[in-house]
């Protein structure tokens, strides 16, 4: 490649990277609403904040530094206090620091506080989700069809922008949030709710996840755009059993676009209707038809499979958790197959305070586009689940900043809420070699296409079959707001860190 090939290609990334990063132009968001203390002394809630907002007026009011006026972050909150239970809900809608800058990152997290079903112990659980993990097994694979450190891995952040408000069309780079909003059933024991990403635009790097050594690249491997990606939500309490069952059910929508280099400062284009090359001489964001391979049969020729990556913590007062299979394997920072068993969490003295039930579904839906276009029929495959080792996805600090943030601050909410529990919290929930269990669910068999599956996690709480609602009181209300909002600062922080890195050429 001569000189002039290598100045256009490079002014064609450089573009491309900057429409995406920089162009966005977003009116203010005017469906966000105010949050107050007495709202958790409600049975349920769902809501719009802008957190930044609040942050500014709690921090004057207590003598903390807040955060730039021009900066706004929109968190879909709910919330729902009935039966002995409090779950708490925020997921991520969009960012802003001022000027024409719009983010929307897919961060999204519960914290549920119930008794054990006998009453002896007051429990705190955190349930995270951290990222999309797409993967290659290699020669080598330890555990095949799910990623391991021997595997070729590319971690996904995802940083979806609209630049529909510039009159430009280019649909791959207009990104939304949707709510799904939060409804019970009539006896008020089921409880649904959700988001959904769409039109997202995901960056890839090639990530490392031995222990020895973690890390990740500062380059982008891949910039792809899929349908959508869905959380949605379903509560479920049961009296007679005292038993709540929360289905965290996820899609990933099919790849619609990826921009790929297989060689330094060249990049193609694919997707459903085949493979493109920039066309230099035109406008930066135009290609040129190579040939017939589409985005699905490039993913399926590169053995490309995807994977979901969660966290779960949970302490009790007194007493120390652990986690391990039913048949007693414990699985706390330990790579072990749960395909078709449970994850039973339990505290030191035998008191049962959760399970992931990951053997109630082992399968996933997957819709073949290429067959189906409209998606309407899908085929049935095994998932793999297994629990991983800590320290190769802990230690890679830059890469999970985000949403290792919440679980720093979670002390703070359980100092407020149970002062007994804070020191141990302290101790357990800021260091994640000591969590839980971080869970690793695999779809082997991926292509590019709609990925539909509903893990079930269920809770031992002593529920009742009244609505007896729990008051955080005032100041507990306040400052589970206030951590969330911090949380955002926390993303905020990252998202500039990570605009901060260019590219390596």
């Amino acid at each position: 490649m001569h000189d002039g090939e290598v100045m256009k290609t490079k002014c064609w990334l450089t573009v491309i990277l900057v429409t995406i990063a920089f162009l966005a132009v977003i009116a203010p968001v005017s469906y966000a609403e105010s949050l107050t203390t007495s709202d958790f002394t409600q049975t349920s809630f769902a809501k719009t904040v802008d957190f930044f907002d609040y942050v500014r007026e709690y921090a004057a009011a207590r003598n903390v530094t807040p955060p730039p006026d021009a900066w706004h972050a929109w968190l879909y909150m709910t919330y729902v206090n009935t039966s002995g239970l409090k779950l708490l809900f925020a997921g991520l809608d969009n960012i802003t620091f001022g000027g024409a800058l719009t983010f929307t990152v897919p961060l999204q997290s519960f914290i549920m506080h119930y008794r054990t079903d006998n009453q002896s112990r007051d429990v705190i659980l955190g349930n995270t989700f951290l990222m999309l993990l797409a993967f290659n097994d290699s020669s080598t694979s330890l555990f095949p069809n799910s990623p391991d450190r021997n595997d070729y891995l590319w971690s996904s952040f995802s940083m979806g922008l609209s630049l529909s408000d510039l009159g430009i069309i280019l649909p791959v780079f207009n990104s939304r949030t949707e709510h799904i909003a939060l409804k019970s059933s009539n006896n008020g024991l089921t409880w649904t709710w959700g988001m959904r990403y769409t039109n997202l635009t995901a960056f890839w790097w090639q990530t490392y996840i031995d222990e020895g050594n973690p890390h990740h690249e500062n380059y982008v491997a891949a910039i792809t755009v899929y349908d959508e990606l869905t959380f949605t939500y379903r509560l479920d309490i049961d009296p007679t059993t005292n038993t709540t069952t929360v289905t965290e059910n996820h899609v990933i929508g099919r790849m619609r676009e990826l921009f790929w280099h297989p060689l330094p400062l060249v990049w193609l284009r694919y997707n459903a209707t085949g493979e493109y090359r920039p066309l230099r001489e035109l406008a930066p964001l135009a290609f040129a038809y190579l040939g017939p391979t589409t985005i699905y049969q490039f993913l399926d020729t590169c053995g490309i499979k995807m994977s979901i990556i969660d966290y779960q913590t949970s302490i009790t007062a007194d007493h120390q958790t652990l986690s391990r299979t039913a048949n007693g394997q414990n699985v706390t920072d330990s790579d072990v197959d749960v395909d078709s068993t449970s994850v039973d969490t339990v505290t030191d003295d035998g008191v049962r305070v959760a399970s992931a039930n990951f053997g109630a579904k082992q399968t996933y839906q997957l819709f073949n586009y290429t067959q189906d276009s409209s998606e309407q029929q899908s085929v049935t495959y095994n998932a793999t689940q297994r629990t991983a080792r800590l320290g190769g996805f802990g230690r890679n600090e830059d890469l999970f900043q985000l949403q290792f943030g919440l679980l720093k601050f979670l002390p703070l909410v359980v100092y407020n809420m149970f002062p007994g529990l804070y020191l141990q919290a302290l101790a357990t929930l800021t260091n994640v070699t000591r969590a839980n269990y971080l869970y690793i669910v695999a779809y082997p068999t991926y292509s590019g296409y709609r990925v539909v599956h509903d893990p079930t996690l269920t809770v031992y709480a002593a529920v009742t079959a009244s609505s007896n609602v729990w008051s955080l009181g005032g100041l507990g209300g306040l400052l589970i707001i206030a951590i969330v909002a911090v949380l955002v600062i926390v993303v905020a922080a990252a998202v500039l860190r990570r605009r901060n890195k260019a590219p390596k050429q």
